[in-house]
């Protein structure tokens, strides 16, 4: 059997844990990581290309043989990079742009679940500040915006009260603090009372195979305090997940999905994420991600015991349902370790120090060499550290036995990633 070459787009925590599992498998002669970092230059050769440079990847794919490229990031999926690299006769893994609108446009998702009839949040959207202004003077409160483009995980803002809510608004559409074009337009919906829960899914255009449910801490500091960002932890699967729920998600949510893409001329291929939440009145949508989560991607694939490969190629070749896709048993749980400055003031460049760790797995996300080979910090999440254990409760004993372990200057990390 010809052994193959295999590229990974992006370089942050989840890729790391996307590479070290395509590590695993036999049936790969080279991994490349495209730009990666500097603990996935460890296990992969790293390449110094920018992934919205798509035809400096292309070329490269092209130039080394790539056999297969496997495309992580929101950025990249939503403006094409899997249709580019199919033009140019590459295999590669992840949505098409037509698919990835699912997480590319707010308003786009919330008028595909409303047309399908996919339990989500009530909602109005707007293109004009001054309509969305005059909404909110007398929309009830709690209240969520969410800017319609991709913003780094970071453009929903949960607003509490009216004041909170007329100046999320203008750092939306006005400041342009999420992105000038992700916040030109808005959602604005209804505040979901509930627990939150996550469930990333294999699919191939006809099959939809959940994987197990998760739970991401988005707030920076413990107790659920502080701005939203990208995930600060995560753990799974959920134990607020039952099967009931599970039943019902396939019934009311996957399956509605899959035919709404249908018939909507969309083959979705990659990876859908379905950020729901457990309310009074049954499970509702919060939002698409058409991609691997993150941090969810660092609790969800040290639990597969099936080769990643095999999923990857079922997924394109749209045989997912004769595919066996095994778990281990056991929980896991991994918490962020961050930059003080985290989510809106970072300060790059730290030395790290790393001690020895046993018992955990320690993806990097942020960091890089310096012109003295030394490891610094490059970005917010620096880290995400993870354990598989018995149970959740294990998993996260042994995590905070060992997160001391890594140093430098501002480190932080919250304390309560599992227990909330």
């Amino acid at each position: 059997m010809q052994k193959l070459k295999v590229a990974v787009v992006g370089g942050g925590g989840r890729e790391n844990a996307i590479v070290l599992k395509l590590k695993e498998s036999k049936k790969i002669e080279k991994l490349y990581c495209i730009p990666g970092n500097a603990g996935i230059s460890q296990i992969a050769e790293c390449v110094p290309i920018g992934v919205m440079d798509f035809e400096k990847i292309g070329e490269f794919a092209i130039n080394n043989k790539i056999d297969l490229v496997f495309v992580a990031p929101d950025d990249p999926l939503a403006k094409g990079l899997v249709d580019y690299l199919e033009s140019l006769n590459i295999r590669a893994f992840g949505p098409n742009k037509s698919a990835a609108r699912l997480e590319g446009s707010k308003i786009f998702s919330k008028n595909f679940m409303k047309k399908y009839g996919i339990p989500t949040a009530t909602y109005e959207t707007f293109d004009c500040y001054e309509k969305a202004e005059e909404y909110l003077k007398t929309a009830d409160m709690p209240i969520v915006l969410k800017a319609d483009g991709l913003a780094l995980g970071k453009g929903v803002l949960i607003c509490k009260d009216r004041d909170e809510a007329l100046l999320g608004l203008k750092s939306l559409m006005i400041d342009g603090n999420y992105g000038k074009e992700a916040g030109s337009k808005i959602v604005v919906e209804e505040f979901l009372e509930g627990r939150e829960v996550t469930l990333l899914t294999f699919c191939d255009g006809n099959t939809i195979i959940a994987m197990p449910s998760s739970q991401d801490h988005k707030r920076a500091f413990d107790g659920d305090k502080g701005l939203n960002t990208g995930g600060m932890g995560a753990f799974a699967p959920s134990p607020y997940f039952t099967n009931e729920l599970e039943y019902e998600f396939f019934e009311k949510i996957a399956g509605p999905t899959l035919n709404g893409l249908k018939k909507e001329d969309i083959t979705f291929k990659g990876v859908i994420y379905f950020g729901l939440m457990i309310t009074k009145n049954g499970l509702k949508v919060i939002e698409y991600n058409a991609r691997f989560g993150d941090p969810e991607t660092q609790v969800i694939l040290p639990l597969l015991k099936t080769d990643l490969l095999d999923v990857v190629n079922a997924c394109i070749d749209g045989t997912l349902d004769s595919l066996d896709i095994e778990w281990k048993d056991g929980s896991a749980l991994t918490v962020v370790i961050a930059e003080g400055g985290y989510p809106d003031k970072v300060i790059k460049g730290h030395r790290i120090e790393i001690g020895d760790l046993d018992g955990v797995t320690l993806y990097h996300a942020g960091t890089k060499f310096n012109e003295k080979g030394e490891l610094v910090t490059n970005g917010g999440r620096v880290f995400t550290m993870t354990a598989v254990g018995k149970n959740i409760d294990d998993a996260r004993k042994i995590v905070y036995s060992q997160i001391d372990k890594v140093k430098f200057e501002s480190a932080r990390y919250r304390k309560d990633i599992g227990l909330v």
